[in-house]
């Protein structure tokens, strides 16, 4: 009857994670549309949609934490289970990426619109400042071209900036995924293996003692050859 409670619990649960997932696709949709002519600074709207997509992310990974905890109330855990869970994580794990990139579009075609606009301010400017004397079509140009640039070159940087940081963040998300695997199954074998915990001591402690006869060895030995010399 308590595995028929835990099981229930864990479905439910798991409704609810593939509901905030379709949850999330559909508000990346919305954000996404904000890339397109975006005003000078966000409005309600996208505020809304980006207080969601905060929202739904933190919802989600409270299910799955509870989920967590409820396997690891279990005696024998299914593999079932397990490999819903970790799907679960997974599809976490992109959603954050890819909101994280989202943001990173909307503010990056935001300062390119502001950047644009500031241009034709000053283009603007120049003109005005200039029509009660005679336009040289040569300066005009080169100040356009100057301006053109200076775009193209802050583009680039912007670009690269974004390509590290993205790269950056999958490459540590990997890593502390592979260690948090790692860790949980040592935990597991750990815990269903009697007399394991004192196996792992025994050999911990023996790799320091052999540490410390290697380090002394190599002392004696420095110490003899300075002797000699």
């Amino acid at each position: 009857m308590a595995e028929f409670t835990s099981y229930a619990s864990f479905g439910q649960l798991r409704s609810q994670a593939r509901q905030l997932e379709s949850q999330t696709e559909s508000l990346f949709l919305s954000y996404s549309s904000f890339s397109q002519h975006p005003p000078s600074s966000p409005t309600e709207e996208e505020s809304k949609v980006v207080k969601e997509l905060e929202e739904t992310l933190t919802k989600r990974e409270d299910i799955l934490n509870t989920l967590s905890r409820i396997l690891d109330s279990e005696q024998v855990s299914s593999a079932t289970k397990l490999h819903h869970l970790q799907r679960h994580k997974e599809i976490l794990v992109e959603h954050q990426k890819e909101f994280i990139r989202l943001k990173g579009v909307v503010d990056y075609e935001r300062q390119r619109a502001n950047l644009l606009s500031s241009v034709r301010n000053d283009i603007d400017t120049f003109r005005s400042t200039s029509s009660s004397a005679p336009v040289d079509p040569r300066r005009e140009a080169d100040y356009m071209l100057n301006e053109r640039t200076r775009i193209d070159r802050s583009n680039n940087m912007v670009d690269g900036i974004l390509s590290q940081a993205y790269a950056t963040r999958e490459e540590f998300g990997r890593q502390r995924q592979v260690l948090m695997n790692i860790q949980r199954r040592v935990t597991s074998t750990a815990s269903r293996i009697p007399g394991i915990n004192t196996i792992i001591a025994k050999i911990n402690t023996r790799k320091k003692r052999d540490s410390l006869i290697i380090a002394t060895l190599l002392s004696v030995c420095i110490l003899f050859l300075l002797f000699l010399r």
